[in-house]
């Protein structure tokens, strides 16, 4: 199973969109770790911050326990609700660890995270990387991670019931007229609502530079004096803001489907709609191939306009699923885009198309349920909420109000013929959120840090990879590794490039070339 797919700039695929040599973590105690609260670095999170009222904090011990996963031990972490104010509140956060398996020499903690925003990085440790990485990643690695404050385990933001999220997933998102322009910003604007009447005192506090501060308490309660970290998708840039903050700590970093810092949330969203149209070309590329291709076999031209077609039907007219809910233009979509992440599900979305086609949607609206962790009995897990969250705080809103959106159609059409108009509606999700953001666009640069592993797949389809050719070249000590081929992410995913690349750097500390490419 690929979590991996988790990165949505929007809130979800169409509703609201969802690893010099360094100086590698020594295994140290926490006392003989760096434990000062004090900025290393500076930037956009850099805002002053008494060292000496975090030292509480830094000076924690972590009680570790069992945790129902074989292999695996979990521990509450504490962390201030405002960085600014230390002496205040103060939150729980989730952390999760499965020790170094040895042979070899234990290399100290590798933090994980798959993305999201909102994506559980402990769900994502226990799934997949503490059993799936490599084994002499695992052998010299303690595998760890923290869940981010706003996410799943770490004081999650709630914003609708399942009912509400059911409606909210099937809203027009291609209005056609004024009345379904008005009813589309109202469903944002309860949405919003609901975050912050359900949410609390964390919502204004979940940027993913507080995300970042957290990460350096728990390095240091881990005991290691550098964050050695594989972070994919969003969790990239979580990792290239950590750096940013406290570069003299930042160990060895693999960075895997990078996303683009200096970028304003609209030409984010714009260039996100882009990888999914080259997503689904290769897709069409691919269907045309195929004898069950259920759009034709004539061109990808004829592909794009029956897929622009059958979502116009369904627009119209959805089909049944077996379930209260039916298959409509925006369940339909997502279900789509939920299969760009990864092409060992084009045959699985080729079979949906075709049922959907005689009037089946129930596997389509499955892919769609898969995307925003919808289960069987209705309850959605808070990954959609924390997206939100992180993402309507760290960037100001792309568009002040529909009309905007109305000007900036035809740029999102260009991008993508095919989901253009939906996802430069779903751009909406952030101009109604009830705090205003504290991140801006801004290039990211590290200063001092030890060599960070970028890696880009050239057809990616959430974080295209010009976003890895731009961060590799903002960070001071960045290397591009390129993957040649489709998908989300590229580490772990069947190139032993790559994966040779990835592993020799976090074992040995030796970057691959700068501009190496693998396919």
């Amino acid at each position: 199973m690929d979590t991996r797919r988790l990165f949505r700039i929007t809130a979800t695929a169409f509703v609201a969109a969802g690893l010099l040599i360094s100086g590698c973590s020594s295994g140290s105690s926490p006392s003989e770790a760096s434990t000062s609260g004090a900025d290393a670095g500076s930037g956009a999170g850099a805002v002053s911050i008494d060292p000496a009222a975090l030292k509480k904090y830094y000076d924690q011990k972590l009680k570790w326990r069992a945790c129902g996963v074989p292999g695996f031990e979990c521990a509450t972490m504490k962390a201030p609700l405002d960085y600014t104010k230390p002496d205040g509140t103060r939150i729980d956060l989730a952390v999760s660890r499965k020790k170094a398996t040895g042979p070899g020499k234990r290399l100290g903690s590798l933090m994980v995270n798959p993305g999201g925003p909102g994506g559980s990085a402990i769900g994502y440790l226990q799934a997949y990387a503490g059993i799936g990485y490599p084994a002499q990643v695992r052998a010299q690695y303690d595998m760890v991670a923290i869940d981010p404050r706003g996410v799943a385990r770490s004081e999650p933001v709630e914003c609708l019931t399942g009912k509400e999220m059911d409606a909210y997933t099937q809203v027009d998102q291609t209005p056609d007229d004024q009345a379904e322009t008005a009813k589309l910003a109202a469903s944002f604007k309860k949405f919003a609502q609901g975050c912050e009447k359900r949410s609390g005192a964390i919502l204004p506090h979940v940027s993913t530079v507080e995300a970042a501060r957290d990460m350096d308490i728990f390095r240091t309660a881990l005991g290691d004096q550098k964050l050695s970290y594989v972070g994919a998708s969003y969790g990239t840039f979580l990792g290239a803001t950590y750096a940013e903050l406290f570069p003299k700590r930042t160990g060895r970093l693999v960075l895997d489907g990078a996303m683009d810092p200096s970028l304003p949330a609209r030409e984010l969203n714009r260039d996100q709609t882009a990888g999914f149209e080259t997503a689904f070309r290769s897709f069409a590329e691919d269907c045309v191939k195929q004898s069950d291709c259920p759009l034709g076999t004539k061109s990808v031209a004829d592909v794009s306009n029956r897929m622009k077609t059958f979502f116009t039907t369904l627009d119209a007219k959805p089909v049944p699923t077996g379930e209260s809910r039916p298959l409509g233009e925006s369940l339909a979509t997502t279900g789509v885009i939920a299969a760009m992440y990864d092409e060992s599900g084009w045959p699985q979305l080729r079979q949906a198309l075709a049922d959907a086609m005689k009037g089946d949607g129930a596997a389509l609206l499955s892919l769609a349920d898969s995307y925003y962790e919808r289960d069987s009995e209705g309850s959605y897990a808070n990954l959609m909420y924390a997206n939100s969250a992180v993402n309507c705080l760290d960037l100001p809103p792309a568009f002040s109000g529909p009309e905007e959106v109305t000007k900036a159609l035809p740029s999102f059409e260009q991008a993508s013929p095919v989901f253009g108009t939906g996802l430069a509606w779903a751009s909406l999700n952030c101009t109604y959120w009830p705090t205003k953001a504290t991140g801006a666009p801004h290039r990211i640069e590290a200063k001092g840090a030890a060599p960070i592993v970028v890696v880009g797949t050239t057809r990616d389809p959430a974080t295209p990879y010009k976003w890895a050719q731009s961060l590799a070249a903002q960070l001071s000590s960045g290397t591009l590794l390129t993957y040649n081929g489709d998908g989300h992410t590229a580490y772990g995913r069947g190139s032993d490039c790559i994966d040779t690349a990835i592993n020799t750097y976090l074992l040995e500390g030796t970057p691959p070339k700068d501009g190496k490419k693998c396919s």
